[in-house]
């Protein structure tokens, strides 16, 4: 068996917490943030405009207004979300607000890859499974889950769900290989010494002395 110890910094292999439930098929970028959020100067103050416009409209009754939602940090949902303009503003809000993995029947493709640059798991379940999933956690609220990636399953106290995440997904995440920044930052170095060694840079930097 293989120690967390041995996988390779940045690695993702286990989300804790509560669940919170947003019920509801093609829930676009739009919804999760509204347009006129996006000229924001960065993304730190997004979580708090998180579906803006469905929560004022709900009037307090939408999920992530709701008291025994608060610090949830798994998001269920139904089916094709994130769908609409390839705003990465979407997850970045998810994520500032607070949720760190997203089980649901589908994603929209670009929105999937968006939430993998952030180290955002994105697993899909069938339909059956997410409708009795959100009705379990709806009927339980105050309950701690565990969604562990290798294992590719989410679970609470005596009760366990099979999930799924893309193959090259899970490999990202277990190796680290979702953080391309730190990558990079680790690979200096041999990066400086690959500029150092091509002729063209080496000319230049000639030229310009």
């Amino acid at each position: 068996m293989t120690s967390k110890d041995s996988f390779p910094q940045g690695s993702i292999l286990e989300i804790n917490g509560k669940c919170i439930v947003l019920k509801g098929d093609d829930i676009d970028t739009d919804r999760i943030i509204p347009a006129r959020f996006l000229k924001c100067v960065n993304f730190n103050e997004l979580g708090e405009h998180l579906f803006q416009d469905d929560r004022q409209e709900l009037k307090g009754e939408h999920p992530f207004d709701l008291k025994e939602n608060r610090e949830s940090s798994i998001l269920i949902v139904n089916d094709n979300f994130g769908c609409g303009s390839s705003r990465e503003h979407a997850p970045q809000a998810l994520m500032r607000w607070g949720i760190r993995a997203i089980v649901g029947q589908s994603f929209a493709e670009i929105f999937y890859g968006n939430c993998l640059a952030l180290g955002i798991p994105c697993a899909t379940a069938s339909i059956d499974i997410i409708n009795d999933l959100q009705n379990h956690i709806q009927s339980n609220q105050s309950s701690s889950w565990t969604l562990k990636i290798q294992k590719e399953t989410l679970s609470s106290a005596g009760t366990l769900y099979q999930i799924n995440i893309e193959p090259g997904s899970l490999e990202m995440l277990i190796t680290g290989r979702w953080d391309a920044t730190s990558q990079l930052i680790s690979k200096s170095e041999k990066i400086r010494q690959k500029l150092e060694s091509l002729p063209y840079l080496t000319e230049f930097h000639k030229e310009i002395k």
